[in-house]
Formats: structure tokens, sequence, C-alpha cells
């Protein structure tokens, strides 16, 4: 697929940037590999945090160019673009900051005489395949931590983001970073697939689809060569018990709706307990109701276009199909080029695509729960295991309920709380690994032992 800008909210095609060569593909891991031999392992951690630290800078400076870009090239709204600019800022201050803590020696207790100590090391050159969903914050929470590591960074974006990759690797290399330490690739899949067999690449990290995570954990296998996934999810919105319903609703509202949609880990199943259940499903249907899709540009915008064309023809095909195995639509439905109405789906069973699938826009799917164990069993009855949402008055159920969810995050009566110090990654087939906080700088590093007398 060829790298292009087209404005979701348009359909106009603007810039188009050609796929890399033979030439220009051996020239990019040739500089990867030399960077970390001659950079990645000579400098010293707070070298490398300074170098993190002008980057974080530069996107703050480039702020408003840098969310243009995104509003374009995939029609995040332009509250949203903004946001994401600052938080992928935030997360590289975070490891420039936290940069003698991660690389710091961890020593052992032993059995014996004399000492041992963990000493962390680089690895080499690293290939990032990133999604289109969040161009700058994928980014930042993939080379962050593994820059200030020592490893260095070939980035293969999304096709669709080939503005923002570009203006990714310029923040790079204009704040100090060596050619090579990070290098933006305009490659194919099966280039990709070159790439992580290459000798001198030591390790791939994947944010996409369960497909394409499996494809390059495949290939990834056949060279034994480290692999980190992100994959897709379908995580739950329990309501079990609630003081403020309103507010409650207005959490899943906004769960549901963040980057119109488009999160891995954004609530997509809302499973509420029997005796809230009507009245949080009117509210629910109201509150969804309300939010029209609008131009991202819109100062007011809280739900833009999807990020293409076909994007919002297979949502609509989803719909379309759950509805054919009976499945009920509350509110919404109706797709207008781009753009999707905030969707309600009631009456989803087990014997649905639906209750498996994952809806990748405003759409939602409610369920009824008898008691907490029907709840928790709704919850879990998806391959996905990634984030989770849990809204509850009783602390020892939230405790105990968040133990029997079967996924890598659970936030308890809140939403859209993610930080650079939280680790982020999940279980089943919504992957492995993590990324972000400490466990996210512990992924692709020898953890050397120093054994002495």
């Amino acid at each position: 697929m060829p790298y292009a800008v087209t404005n979701p909210a348009t359909g106009e095609t603007g810039a188009t940037y050609p796929t890399f060569d033979a030439a220009q593909v051996e020239k990019a891991v040739a500089a990867a590999d030399r960077a970390h031999r001659e950079w990645g392992t000579k400098t010293t951690v707070q070298e490398r945090a300074d170098l993190l630290r002008k980057a974080a800078q530069l996107h703050r400076d480039r702020r408003e160019e840098l969310a243009d870009i995104i509003v374009e090239e995939m029609g995040k709204i332009r509250e949203g673009a903004l946001g994401e600019v600052d938080f992928a800022a935030d997360i590289l201050e975070y490891y420039a900051d936290s940069a003698e803590d991660i690389m710091r020696d961890q020593p052992l207790a032993i059995q014996g005489d004399g000492t041992a100590v963990i000493r962390r090391g680089s690895l080499g050159a690293l290939l990032g395949i990133m999604p289109w969903n969040f161009p700058y914050y994928q980014v930042a929470r993939f080379a962050g931590p593994n820059l200030i590591i020592g490893n260095t960074i070939l980035l293969k974006h999304a096709s669709q983001c080939p503005a923002s990759a570009a203006a990714l690797e310029r923040i790079f290399l204009d704040a100090g970073f060596p050619e090579g330490a990070y290098v933006n690739l305009y490659i194919s899949s099966g280039q990709a697939a070159d790439i992580i067999a290459d000798p001198r690449v030591q390790g791939v990290s994947l944010t996409g689809s369960e497909a394409a995570g499996a494809s390059v954990a495949e290939v990834a296998g056949r060279n034994l060569k480290k692999v980190v996934l992100e994959l897709g999810g379908s995580d739950p919105f329990i309501v079990l018990s609630t003081d403020d319903l309103d507010a409650t609703v207005q959490a899943a509202v906004d769960a549901r709706l963040d980057n119109s949609g488009q999160s891995c880990n954004g609530a997509k199943r809302f499973i509420v307990a029997d005796e809230l259940h009507d009245a949080f499903l009117e509210k629910f249907v109201a509150g969804l109701g309300a939010v029209k899709a609008v131009d991202p540009t819109d100062p007011d915008a809280v739900l833009g276009p999807l990020s293409s064309l076909s994007a919002a023809e297979g949502l609509e095909e989803q719909v379309t199909r759950a509805v054919a195995q009976g499945a009920t639509i509350a509110t919404g439905g109706r797709r207008d080029g781009a753009f999707f109405e905030p969707t309600v789906l009631t009456g989803v069973t087990a014997d649905m695509d639906a209750y498996r699938e994952e809806f990748f826009g405003p759409v939602a799917v409610v369920y009824k729960a008898k008691d907490e164990d029907e709840a928790v069993t709704i919850a879990n009855g998806t391959s996905f295991g990634l984030g989770s949402y849990l809204f509850t008055t009783d602390a020892e159920q939230a405790d105990r309920v968040a133990d029997r969810i079967e996924a890598g995050m659970v936030y308890v009566n809140l939403v859209l709380a993610d930080s650079p110090e939280l680790p982020f990654g999940g279980v089943k087939r919504s992957g492995i690994g993590r990324e972000l906080g400490y466990l996210g700088a512990d992924e692709f590093v020898n953890k050397k032992l120093i054994r002495s007398a």
C-alpha cells in the first residue's frame, strides 16, 4: 500500500511518499546498527536522557503543527490531537527523568561470599511497527525507553501517516540524536519481514491487529527475535453499583468516544447489574445519541470521522451483520462517508459475531448481568484481554472482581487515566509484553548478571 495522506473528513488525497527501495532499506538498517555500536553503547545514560528531554521540548514547541498533521492524516479531532502531542512529550520527559533509576544496577542477595548485580544494557537496533490511531503517542512509548537504554529505532508507521512519521524523525534529529538512532521507514510488510530477519536487528515491537501481530510474531520466532505485541481489545465496562449514575454514564460515554472510538483500550462492552441496567441504558443511549460526528477541526468536536472510508464501511458491515443475527440498535447505526453515528447495540448473545468482535469505532454493546458472577463471565467471554473498567461502591468487591477479570489492566471507578508511569499491555489475544512505566523499559534489555568473588 502506498504512503499517502488522505483526509477522511473530505476524502481528498494530499502528499504521497514513495516506498523505500532495497538500497534505502539497507542504508537505514546499516545506520541503525552503526549508531548502536558507536553511540548507543558509548554515551552515558545522562547524555541520552538530555537528548530525549530535548525531543520532548520539540514536541511542545511544534505542538500546533504536529496536531494539524494528524487531524488531516487520520481525522483526529483537534483537541485530541493537541492532547496526544502533549502526552507524547510527557512520556519522553518521564523516561528522561527516570533514566538513572531505570538503568541503575540491581543488587542481588546471594548465597555465599561476594556480590552479584543485574546490569541493564542495550540489545541493538529494534524495529517498531506502529498504527495510525495514535501516531505520536505510540511512537513515544516505544522509542522513549529504548533510546534511554541505548537501543536504536527503525520505525515503520502506518501507510496513512507518512507526514507525521517524517515530522517525528525530524524531531529526533533536531534534538541532537545522531543519524541512525531514530530512522523513519516507508516500507511494505514484506520489507518489514526482511528487516526482522536481518541479524543486525535484535527485536520488534508491533501495535496493530491480531493478524498483523501473528504475522510479525511468526517471522520473529523463525529468526529468534524478541517481540512485543499490543493488539486489539474489547474492554469491558462493568457497573455493579454506583452512588452517582449520571457521572458513571458520562464516564461510559467518554470511554467509548475517546479518539472517535478508535482506541484499543477503549471501553466497548458495557455490562450492567440487573437493578441498574434499564436506567443506565436510557441515560447512556441519550448521552451517546446527543453527540454528533462533525468536522475534526470544529473546536467543539467530540467525535470526528473514522480514520478512513474503508474503516467506516467495515464498521457498518459489522453493525449490519449484528442486526441480521438478532441484535437491536438502540440508537445510531448510520454512516455518512467516513463519519459514523454513535451507536448502541442491545440483545447481543454469545452465538453472535458481535459477542466476540472488536468494534473499532463509536459502537457500544450493552449487556445485563444478574449478579457479580455473570458480569465477570460476560467480561471474560472474549479472546481479548487488554484493559477493563469496573464501577462499584464496594471496595472489597472492587478488589475481588479486579482479581477475576482476565485483562492486563483494571481501572476502578475512573476512565481515561493512562499515564507515563503506568504499564500498558494485555493478555490472551491482546498481546505480549508491556509498554510504559518501568516495565516498558524492561522489554528490550540485556539483563546481564555480574557475579564477583
